[in-house]
C-alpha cells in the first residue's frame, strides 16, 4: 500500500470480491481507475512473479473490472490494469516490479 501511495495512487478498495473472483486493489490516479493485481513469490521454484499473470488471468481481471465499474456512481476517463510483482529472496529486500497498463 505504501508503494502505491508513494507512486501517486490513492487506494479506493482492497480485496473486492464478487461471485466471479476478486480484485486485489482498486486505486485512483488522477482521472484513471487502476485495478492492481498483486503477485508474490518467495523463490524461483514457480518462476518469476510476473509470469503468474497469464492472458487468461488478464481476461478475468477485465471482466471483474467491468463488474466493479458497473456498480459505481462515478465515471472514469481512463481504466487501467496493472500488475505488481513482489519477489522475495533470502536475506534481501523484496524486489518490486510494477507493470503498468497490461490491459
Amino acid at each position: 500500500m505504501d508503494y502505491l501511495q508513494q507512486h501517486g495512487l490513492l487506494v479506493l478498495q482492497r480485496n473486492w470480491r464478487c461471485r466471479y473472483g476478486e480484485l486485489d486493489i482498486v486505486a485512483a490516479e488522477a482521472d484513471a481507475v487502476v485495478f492492481v493485481e498483486v503477485k508474490t513469490r518467495a523463490g524461483e521454484q514457480y518462476g518469476p512473479a510476473v509470469t503468474a499473470v497469464t492472458p487468461a488471468k488478464v481476461r478475468r481481471l477485465r471482466r471483474l473490472a467491468g463488474l466493479w465499474l458497473a456498480g459505481q456512481d462515478r465515471t472514469w476517463a481512463r481504466v487501467r490494469i496493472d500488475v505488481i510483482a513482489i519477489q522475495v529472496g533470502r536475506r534481501r529486500e523484496p524486489e518490486i516490479t510494477h507493470l503498468q497498463a497490461v490491459a
